[in-house]
């Protein structure tokens, strides 16, 4: 009997919207305690160990780390794509007030964090490239926190993230190929336009087999991975020619949907968390955080971020532009301009992009972490504590 109740409670967990949050978190620290522990070398030489093969036309050999971030994490941006088409066909982002929303917000949460760093490091020469780094929101972190409240939070906020993390995203890549990237290969880019361009053509034949979507997906992904744009954007360019429709039928984009939640959530996110986040804290690292490059990157996710999606928000809304999700109110956008400032990946990713100093390196990934940690932090608890009072109002 104890036995069929553990078995019932196991599978209630993993069948709960919570689930993929919780691991997730479990996963960042497993990654922290690995990196602070003897395992550290260890787990860094499995990392940067090269899988794959070269060809005499092609090569397929990289690290460990580069197939999960530019790899798995392609995927988990498929899914994504796929959640933000089906809402924009038939959901909370169907009608342009509702799609505007997002874009604008995301817009408000790159610009003030970008301009926070600026104005701490204009006048310092080796650590004034580092305006991009707080630019980014981790979406898979940042809907893990939010996936913990589950059901307690609109269903309309999460989509709100998501499409305000993918437009971020977009944003931070653009910002990459512009600003940071200094060998971008345009005939990849071409090759990879091609593709696109060929799916979309299968979108408008008609063709329903996920194949026709798949196998020209990843032909686009190597194109742009090849072309020094970061290639998780293959993701989502696949995501938005997948057929779909407005009836109760599954299309082909909801069976895709449907294969990839639980992969997704429960092997390539939490992946992903333990080879993302594992850093060395280091003497010194405290004290860094009070110096330009530290307070620039903390103040511009943990202040930044909430100040600039919020007010976007609000003056969207004010002018008519846009409008809340349904049953989304002010201080659930507050709540969700706080998570916007989770960081981690793409802002480390930017990090090791603006600074060729290891010291400068390891002090930008330790602003990273400790600004991703408040923001989930106060996140989680103004809208689990917002939730608590409306429930007994």
């Amino acid at each position: 009997m104890g036995k069929l109740i553990n078995l019932k409670s196991f599978k209630h967990f993993f069948t709960s919207s919570s689930a993929g949050g919780v691991i997730l978190l479990l996963c960042v620290i497993l990654s922290l305690i690995i990196a602070n522990s003897a395992l550290s070398v260890p787990f860094s030489n499995v990392l940067n160990y090269e899988l794959g093969g070269e060809f005499q036309s092609f090569s397929l050999k990289y690290p460990v780390l580069i197939w999960i971030n530019d790899g798995l994490m392609a995927i988990f941006f498929l899914l994504v794509g796929l959640e933000i088409k089906r809402e924009i066909i038939e959901g909370e982002l169907s009608s342009f007030k509702q799609a505007s929303l997002p874009v604008l917000a995301a817009l408000g949460g790159v610009a003030v964090p970008a301009l926070i760093y600026a104005l701490f490091n204009s006048s310092a020469p080796r650590t004034s490239s580092g305006w991009g780094i707080p630019m980014a929101t981790d979406i898979a972190f940042a809907l893990g926190i939010l996936s913990l409240l589950g059901e307690k939070v609109p269903a309309g906020l999460k989509i709100f993230l998501a499409a305000l993390a993918i437009v971020d995203d977009l944003i931070a890549i653009l910002v990459i190929a512009l600003f940071y990237s200094s060998d971008i290969h345009f005939s990849y880019l071409g090759y990879a336009a091609a593709v696109f361009i060929l799916q979309i053509i299968f979108n408008r034949m008609g063709l329903k087999n996920l194949f026709f979507y798949i196998i020209p997906g990843i032909f686009m992904w190597y194109f742009i991975h090849h072309s020094g744009i970061h290639a998780t954007i293959a993701g989502v360019l696949t995501a938005m020619t997948l057929p779909t429709n407005e009836d109760d039928s599954e299309s082909p984009l909801e069976k895709l949907e449907h294969m990839l939640t639980n992969p997704v959530n429960f092997v390539i996110m939490p992946i992903f968390a333990v080879a993302n986040t594992n850093i060395t804290f280091q003497d010194g690292m405290a004290e860094g955080l009070l110096g330009n490059l530290g307070l620039g990157i903390v103040l511009g996710l943990f202040l930044g971020k909430p100040v600039g999606i919020f007010f976007m928000s609000w003056l969207s809304v004010k002018l008519k532009i846009s409008q809340l999700p349904e049953n989304t109110n002010w201080p659930h956008v507050l709540g969700l301009g706080l998570l916007g400032g989770i960081g981690f990946t793409m802002s480390i990713f930017i990090a090791l992009l603006s600074f060729k100093d290891p010291e400068f390196q390891t002090e930008a990934k330790f602003a990273v972490l400790t600004a991703s940690i408040l923001s989930g932090i106060c996140g989680f608890m103004l809208l689990s504590s917002y939730n608590k009072r409306k429930a007994h109002s």
